[in-house]
């Protein structure tokens, strides 16, 4: 900031133009606050343009593909060569979506009096932010912050950076060519859904997970289904093994792996794929001379409002401690918006459902039977197996299942769990349930429509509660 300059002044502005920071902008304009929206790159962030929805529309073609193939037992017969997969095309299909998406945005700040600014933006003070774009240097006076400048994928030190045939899960959904094998680090549900859609593509998929199994952080009851199809598929899968090194040469990839079963190992491939976690956007945007504080790993505590430990700058989304979910985010960005409004607004629930595009799905909100026990509750558990469901059967979906948790005395929810078909629709059910604190009796005698999946929550419910209609009843009581 120079002497004498003019700041352009603002009521809020917010830092970051993914799913939460828009969302706040966009209210906040609903509210009646001049807001000012500071993004770098292009608006909808990481999850519109290189993320969640680009992620799908692979996943979504990639199993039209298999299903198609895989449809002679329904009558459908192709010839072997009859189904082929062009990604060239798929490249402007996925394009046209996400320019569809980001011209909604667009529309929806400008309806709502928002001012979208195009660049680079820096703390000067705690009352001032200086933006560096292409046409110059700006600097904007506000009375409110918000910060969401999201995360990005962690380089681990073997992966040296602008080697072609070592990718982010951002460089794999740009590729112009499907690789004839490719190397998957890390099994968390981006390495799962990447290398599961990639293996339904005809591509030879490795996955080499650290861990002693594949998505380490999702309950084991809830993974046994997709280490089934992964293997299905023709995937291998290698945990309780470390990539140490990576050379990559013109046409290959040799990663160098102690594994714990097989000890020292070379997996070759035409490219690798890392996959192990993201980290937080916050260490080139002036954080400190603001004031705000960030832990040891680079992220911002916030309380239920989140507001920082400066009262007036707010923070959201993945730079804040816990799951990196674009939903989570737009919550945040929500709330921060109305409590800047005047509004009574908080984080409240602790109910935010996870979904994991994998085949078969898995989705889930609330607590595990396994988490539940750990804090000393006294449970039940019903599960209804969608084998036994009548649309899942006409439709050959029919892994998985849907499960409730619930609390034995009162019967009150404590979670929903369902793996299988469209399982990221279902668990929305799941997610009002608990915020409505419904109980195993509300569910069981709510009318769901036939045939669908949906009836897998009732007839959970009732399995729990001792009288499902469509399976044999095994009332699964704990410490009782």
């Amino acid at each position: 900031m120079v002497v004498g300059e003019i700041a352009v002044e603002t009521d809020v502005v917010v830092i970051g133009g993914g799913p939460g920071g828009y969302s706040a902008a966009i209210r906040l304009g609903q509210l009646g606050k001049s807001v000012v929206l500071v993004e770098k790159e292009e608006l909808g962030g990481v999850c519109l343009n290189s993320g969640c929805i680009p992620s799908k529309a692979l996943i979504h073609a990639a199993g039209l593909l298999y299903d198609a193939k895989s449809a002679a037992k329904m009558g459908i017969r192709t010839e072997a060569d009859a189904l082929t997969f062009d990604l060239t095309v798929w490249q402007d299909w996925k394009s046209g979506i996400v320019r569809r998406l980001r011209g909604g945005v667009e529309q929806l700040c400008a309806a709502n009096g928002v001012t979208v600014v195009k660049g680079s933006a820096i703390f000067l003070s705690a009352d001032r932010i200086g933006v560096e774009s292409e046409s110059g240097f700006e600097t904007y006076k506000f009375r409110q912050a918000i910060v969401a400048t999201g995360s990005r994928p962690h380089i681990p030190s073997f992966a040296k950076a602008g080697e072609p045939r070592i990718l982010t899960s951002t460089d794999a959904l740009d590729e112009a060519q499907l690789p004839g094998s490719l190397a998957i680090v890390g099994s968390g549900y981006i390495g799962i859904e990447l290398g599961m859609a990639f293996a339904k593509l005809g591509c030879k998929v490795t996955l080499i997970e650290r861990e002693e199994r594949i998505l380490p952080l999702v309950d084991v009851s809830l993974v046994e289904e997709v280490k089934r199809r992964a293997r299905k598929l023709g995937m291998t899968i290698k945990t309780s093994a470390t990539v140490r090194t990576a050379v990559a040469h013109d046409d290959r990839v040799e990663l160098h792996v102690d594994s714990q079963r097989h000890g020292e190992e070379v997996i070759v491939s035409d490219k690798v794929l890392v996959t192990i976690g993201r980290v937080p956007n916050t260490e080139a945007i002036g954080l400190s001379q603001a004031g705000v504080t960030v832990d040891e790993r680079g992220y911002v505590e916030v309380d239920a409002e989140c507001r920082t430990n400066v009262s007036h700058i707010f923070a959201i989304g993945d730079i804040t401690p816990g799951p990196a979910l674009a939903h989570r985010a737009a919550k945040q960005g929500t709330v921060a918006a109305e409590v800047i409004g005047g509004l009574p607004s908080a984080v409240d629930s602790p109910y935010i459902p996870y979904v994991i595009f994998s085949d078969p799905q898995i989705a889930g909100v609330g607590l595990t039977r396994e988490e539940a026990e750990r804090q000393g509750m006294k449970v039940k558990t019903g599960r209804f197996p969608f084998r036994a469901n009548g649309y899942a059967l006409a439709a050959g979906k029919t892994d998985g299942f849907a499960e409730v948790v619930v609390d034995a005395d009162s019967h009150l929810l404590l979670g929903m769990h369902a793996v299988g078909a469209d399982a990221a629709s279902l668990i929305s059910q799941g997610a009002l349930a608990l915020e409505l604190a419904a109980k195993a009796e509300d569910v069981a005698l709510t009318v769901h429509p036939h045939p669908t999946l949906s009836e897998g929550w009732l007839e959970a419910a009732a399995a729990a509660l001792g009288h499902a209609i469509h399976i044999v009843n095994e009332r699964r009581l704990e410490h009782e």
